[in-house]
């Protein structure tokens, strides 16, 4: 994992409305730390459309256009085309959406912008859940989790959507996770992705004090956990989904360890966290699989 030196320029300042220990806020600061000035940002319904702050006010010193749920993504390669029509070809425009704007309702749009190739930096922070809304399920909620749509008698059952494969199979340039326990690699992977031309997508996991039932001062804790028990791989995918690269240098953490102090997981029997276990390592398995095999192929080194 590459650690640049941290940025001291600030371009999100104080004033954002929002929770204590929110990951989402600190996985926009770090990426504007990376972006620059030069940046412009599109943003959805979303817990990042209230944190902003109330018109006319912005805790961002950038051109924000919030869009309506489903077209963030849609909505940033329009303003990047007519950006470039003008003669400015040098400002980046970033899609920033939750994982209800991602995996679900700005999905379609989404797809598209992939399969045309839209020269936009598309990011899902993902807090598992629509959290602006009062904590609702998503497609990205995984499993066992408690939401006020997945109460504790009837908890979410499916397993968490697997975004990544979903954005690797339109064959985008770049396609990277990261996590904000680690912004030296928040900010590296943002400045890779500046340099590239196309659709990137940089998924973020932003832990949510709120909606996880957890401390505040446990938000990095729990965004490092999440990682070191696998539960969240960081990696990239490059040239155009034929190199997969998956960062395994960390001393590895249990998954109990990382839903204990979860209040969503507070329900689960010991026979269920042990399965729910098995299947992290499983997916695990088969993507440490996926990454050798693909190193394997001639031409894919």
């Amino acid at each position: 994992m590459k650690a640049p030196r941290i940025p001291m320029e600030e371009l999100m300042g104080s004033g954002h409305l929002a929770c204590q220990g929110c990951g989402a806020t600190q996985a926009m600061r770090f990426a504007l730390k990376a972006l620059g000035p030069k940046t412009a940002l599109t943003i959805p319904a979303c817990c990042w459309a209230v944190i902003d702050g109330s018109f006319p006010h912005s805790c961002i010193e950038l051109p924000i256009f919030h869009t309506a749920f489903e077209t963030a993504a849609v909505v940033a390669a329009g303003i990047k085309v007519g950006l470039e029509m003008r003669g400015d070809s040098e400002t980046t425009v970033m899609a920033w959406a939750g994982d209800g704007g991602t995996y679900d309702i700005g999905l379609q749009a989404l797809s598209g912008v992939a399969e045309r190739n839209d020269d936009i930096i598309y990011v899902c922070y993902d807090n598992e859940a629509y959290m602006n809304t009062g904590i609702q399920r998503s497609s990205s909620t995984p499993v066992g989790a408690w939401t006020t749509t997945t109460p504790v008698d009837n908890y979410k059952k499916e397993p968490k959507k697997n975004m990544i494969d979903i954005m690797a199979a339109h064959s985008i340039p770049y396609i990277a996770t990261c996590s904000v326990a680690w912004p030296e690699d928040v900010i590296a992977k943002f400045r890779k992705a500046k340099e590239i031309k196309g659709t990137r997508y940089i998924h973020i996991f932003t832990p949510c004090p709120t909606g996880w039932k957890f401390a505040p001062e446990l938000s990095i804790q729990m965004a490092r956990r999440a990682v070191t028990s696998h539960v969240f791989p960081v990696l990239e995918i490059t040239e155009h989904g034929q190199k997969i690269e998956v960062w395994k240098d960390f001393e590895p953490t249990s998954v109990r360890d990382y839903f204990k102090p979860q209040g969503r997981f507070k329900h689960l029997t010991d026979e269920e966290i042990e399965g729910l276990e098995r299947d992290v390592e499983q997916k695990w398995r088969r993507l440490l699989a996926k990454e050798k095999m693909m190193a394997s192929i001639p031409g894919m080194e």
